[in-house]
């Protein structure tokens, strides 16, 4: 009772519900009527500590409450005083608490005993997104971040409310409306749950843009200009018509930057306005413009260059006397902020060790309707890399990341050597390539030296397959595992299976498909840095398929006739340094295996033995393309190969001009001579059409068994060991066509070309590695060593003949544009049309016959997954034997190249 009159009586109320500064010490002698112990607190008086009770709803414990306030037993304090306001201070400072109160309880002699009372603030159990679809609640809730056991108070609800709108404001809903409201967690004590109330509203279109006072440039060529602010159109699909604030500032900045690039340099907005009808939720703009005269460029002189001549700078600006004034060109001659790899003045410079150089142009002198300029140069002096450091990659080992730098130690500054170190981190595909940040630390122009600091994100780098379905007339089982940073060193260390060894940049993959009319086994692995010296890539391969006869139509499997093919190869691939080091020379050796067991299909001219394919492929190929590896927005890939066998037919000395048809030669007589039938004579060795029932040798007739040939010896005249020789061309281009980086609008080009040939006509044209044209660029179950080629728009392998086409070529354009390139997952759309034909032979080649298509597609990367994707293709010609043109086909995309 006595602590109760205390409270109230007697209280001492230091701060209350978060304020920041003293607002009142009331204290009352605990005896009543000590008029004098009063008038001591209000002067301030100094006491020791005694104790602090912790009183209220909470979760913490007490001592750690008195420790974040900074009080402590013992402690001397100043009543009122500083002490006790900053440890009230301390408190509301956490962002933990609603009420913070303190009180006097006691006071012995010197000694004071206080209590703390305290209500924690409740914390969040659960969110509820109301108004908008469900596929876009995780995200408001993921960039809100309103994740549990958040602590709920009015700042953090204001925050949140205007963070949403905010958001969609962006976005061109500028009537959004978000309500808030938190309901007590029944469930569980000094919990909230929260309910988000999200109107968006309509999107605010843009009805008309007015523009005045023009008579340069059209009216339509200023609306052009607004690349972010276009008028409502019926069809738009590539540019929408929304309004949006900051867009359309940009937009006012870019209109008079067009004019720039004409010449008029004083052109500027005078005035613009933006009416708002609330009725049809759309604004009309109005815009004013002064164009002033048009400018030429007069003399352009450098000042303060001693590396480079005027000459040299001169050419590389490109801009001569006369020419009409651009100045948008001239600032990105001098530095192009769009590209940091742009060929500029500035780059020259930086990409030469002048990292503190410093490119200024001045206009010195205007007369009538020419300028002159000055381009002031400060050279500084030459830097060098000093320090280089990685950090993020928590399961790639250094050395995997620091042999793919291009700025070393000690090495003079280059900014072209960062971003080809930013692109070859990217390639690596163990990081998120649109997260790679390198930081400037310790730039010090008087030691001229800088220090980098690679930021990186890990993603997913291993890769899962598991499926079943139905297809090809049946089910269909999949287990696919790529580990692409696998390390085969610790193969044998137990701590490092997480689940597998990683960390060393290697790559394995493991492949087991199969149905009830196939099967496929496959084992790949690949080291990138072979001796861990040089960029010398070293990959080897096994594999192994088998399929049986199978009647599509019927459903029905013949385990009796079958073809497997066995596969081995090994290979190695150098960068070079020259012409340049984008460039790889690639060598490998690889054995095939075919055996056909009454495999009668009219794919090939035997049905019945074997064939073996022991070929050298050498190719040479340029790879700049960048950044991101699934989503390229530069750069280019070309290629180009070439697959011999031994000329087996200027060796082993056989006439293939008079051998008759390999099918009429069954067999190989391994027995004693005889004469056969027609009185042919037949000895060992020789080939045969069937097996013998009797033999004669002059006037005796021998048994069966004395002239045997062996059917198991069978021996395939043309095609025992293949022979060919096959050149193989591509080639891709991307370029970025609008949009940051972030975002970029890419047009991708491509060209293909293939040809088999044989070394001796006579012997002909080997009946594998052919090509098959059409469809998704998937094997599709056709295991007979193939080689499939997309072109979208008709069915599968259809624009080729039933055995296939020695000449092939493809042309392809595709426009691309990102959804999202984030680590977890990437999507981006596309558009695309494509040409192709496949022929069977030289005379019947004809680059300007082609089948063509056009259509659009969708695709996604998961990193576990790898990619995905569906493509709706219209071929615009008619299949090999029709006459009406093929039409809409569907395309399902799984695991295909980027």
């Amino acid at each position: 009772m006595e602590k109760q009159v205390n409270k109230l009586n007697n209280k001492l109320v230091i701060l209350d519900k978060f304020n920041t500064s003293l607002l009142l010490l009331l204290f009352s002698s605990i005896f009543l009527g000590t008029i004098q112990a009063q008038n001591d607190y209000e002067r301030g008086s100094q006491y020791i500590l005694g104790d602090i009770e912790v009183t209220g709803n909470l979760s913490f414990n007490k001592q750690t409450i008195i420790t974040f306030a900074g009080l402590e037993k013992g402690q001397r304090i100043v009543v009122p005083g500083e002490e006790l306001s900053n440890a009230i201070k301390k408190l509301g400072k956490l962002g933990l608490f609603g009420d913070i109160d303190l009180y006097m309880t006691e006071v012995r002699g010197d000694t004071i005993f206080m209590e703390l009372e305290i209500n924690e603030l409740p914390k969040l159990s659960d969110v509820k997104i109301q108004g908008l679809k469900k596929s876009k609640t995780e995200t408001i809730i993921k960039e809100s971040k309103l994740s549990k056991g958040t602590v709920v108070n009015e700042n953090f609800i204001t925050n949140t409310r205007n963070f949403i709108e905010n958001k969609y404001k962006k976005d061109g809903f500028y009537n959004t409306k978000v309500a808030i409201n938190t309901i007590p967690d029944t469930t569980d004590t000094n919990q909230v749950k929260m309910v988000v109330n999200i109107d968006r509203g309509k999107k605010i279109k843009v009805k008309q843009i007015v523009v005045d006072g023009n008579s340069k440039l059209s009216d339509g060529k200023i609306r052009k200009a607004m690349k972010n602010t276009k008028v409502q159109f019926p069809g738009r699909f590539w540019k929408g018509s929304k309004f949006i604030k900051d867009k359309y500032k940009e937009d006012l900045t870019n209109i008079v930057s067009k004019y720039k690039e004409k010449g008029y340099r004083d052109a500027r907005v005078v005035s613009d306005s933006v009416s708002f009808d609330a009725k049809n939720n759309t604004v009309t703009i109005n815009l004013k413009v002064e164009e002033g005269n048009r400018y030429y460029f007069g003399d352009i002189k450098f000042l303060g260059n001693t590396i480079y001549s005027d000459e040299n700078l001169s050419q590389l600006l490109g801009i001569q006397k006369g020419d009409v004034y651009n100045g948008v060109l001239l600032e990105k001659r001098i530095a192009d902020k769009t590209r940091p790899d742009a060929f500029d003045v500035t780059n020259l410079y930086q990409n030469n060790g002048y990292l503190f150089s410093t490119i200024n142009t001045v206009e010195v002198r205007t007369k009538n309707d020419t300028i002159d300029f000055e381009v002031r140069i400060m050279e500084g002096p030459l830097a060098y890399f000093n320090k280089i450091t990685v950090v993020g990659n928590d399961k790639t080992n250094d050395k995997v990341i620091y042999r793919e730098l291009r700025t070393k130690p000690g090495q003079k500054y280059s900014k072209d050597d960062l971003v080809r170190t930013i692109r070859e981190i990217g390639q690596l595909g163990f990081f998120d390539p649109e997260a790679i940040d390198p930081k400037f630390k310790n730039v010090d122009p008087g030691a001229g030296t800088v220090d980098i600091e690679y930021n990186l994100v890990e993603k997913g780098a291993s890769q899962i397959e598991l499926q079943g379905g139905y297809g090809a007339g049946g089910f269909i089982g999949t287990l696919g595992l790529s580990f692409n940073n696998f390390s085969l060193a610790n193969i044998f260390n137990k701590k490092a299976y997480k689940p597998l060894p990683m960390g060393d940049g290697q790559r394995m993959a493991l492949r087991l498909q199969a149905s009830n009319f196939f099967q496929i086994y496959s084992l790949t692995f690949t080291e990138p840095w072979f001796g861990n010296k040089r960029p010398i890539q070293l990959s080897t391969s096994i594999s192994h398929s088998k399929q049986f006869l199978n009647n599509f139509a019927s459903r029905d499997v013949d385990r009796s006739r079958s073809f497997d093919i066995t596969s081995l190869s090994i290979g190695i691939a150098k960068k070079l340094s020259v012409p340049d080091d984008y460039f790889v020379l690639s060598q490998s050796l690889s054995f095939q295996y075919y055996n056909l067991n009454n495999y009668n299909t009219g794919l090939f001219t035997f049905g019945n033995g074997s064939s073996r394919n022991l070929a050298y492929t050498i190719g040479l190929s340029r790879f700049s393309k960048g950044v991101n590896p699934i989503y390229p927005i530069y750069g280019s890939e070309f290629s180009i190969s070439g697959k011999f066998t031994p000329p087996y037919s200027l060796l082993n000395g056989v006439d293939y001009a008079d051998l008759p048809n390999q099918e009429a030669y069954k067999y190989k007589h391994t027995g004693s001579s005889y004469f056969d039938s027609n009185g042919v004579f037949v000895q060992e060795g020789d080939f045969v059409d069937a097996l013998p029932t009797q033999t004669t040798r002059g006037n005796r007739v021998e048994n069966f068994q004395d002239a045997a040939a062996d059917p198991s010896k069978v021996d395939q005249v043309k095609f025992n060991w293949l022979e060919f020789y096959k050149i193989k061309f591509k080639a891709d281009w991307f370029t970025r066509i609008a949009g940051t980086p972030q975002k970029a609008l890419v047009l991708r080009t491509n060209t293909e070309f293939g040809f088999l040939g044989a070394y001796n006509n006579d012997r002909g044209l080997v009946p594998f590695e052919r090509f098959f044209l059409g469809g998704d660029g998937l094997a599709n179950f056709a295991l007979d060593g193939r080689e499939i080629i997309q072109l979208r728009g008709y069915p599968n392998q259809s624009l080729s003949n039933v055995d296939g086409g020695t000449i092939y070529n493809k042309f392809s354009l595709e426009l691309r544009y990102p959804i999202t390139l984030k680590s977890a997952t990437s999507i981006y759309v596309l558009s695309f049309l494509e040409a192709g034909a496949s022929y069977t032979d030289f005379k019947n080649y004809n680059p300007f016959i082609l089948n063509r298509s056009a259509g659009f597609g969708l695709r996604v990367f998961m990193p576990a997954f790898g990619l995905l994707g569906i493509d709706f293709g219209h071929g615009f010609d008619a299949l090999p034997g029709q006459v009406q043109k093929n039409g809409w086909e569907t395309h399902f995309i799984i695991g295909q190249q980027f």
